[in-house]
């Protein structure tokens, strides 16, 4: 059973409130507060990647074609 679709079991828990409270508690899907996927690039999504720094919050792919737009200047 998939995190989306985990409402499918109430309708049989619904004649047992004690355990349909218990079914919630433990199986019910988390709001993730770290870790990788949490932070996503404003312009396109992607997880990996990810450039923080400066509050831009995008990922390499789309810093590589906006950095001369931002004010970044390539060296090499």
């Amino acid at each position: 059973m998939t995190a989306s679709n985990y409402r499918k079991a109430f309708t049989q828990l619904d004649a047992k409130p004690v355990k349909k409270a218990k079914f919630i508690k433990f199986n019910a899907p988390h709001t993730k507060s770290c870790g990788r996927a949490l932070r996503h690039c404003k312009n396109c999504g992607r997880v990996g990647g990810h450039i923080n720094k400066y509050g831009l919050h995008l990922c390499r792919q789309c810093f590589r074609e906006m950095a001369l737009e931002l004010g970044f200047k390539k060296f090499s």
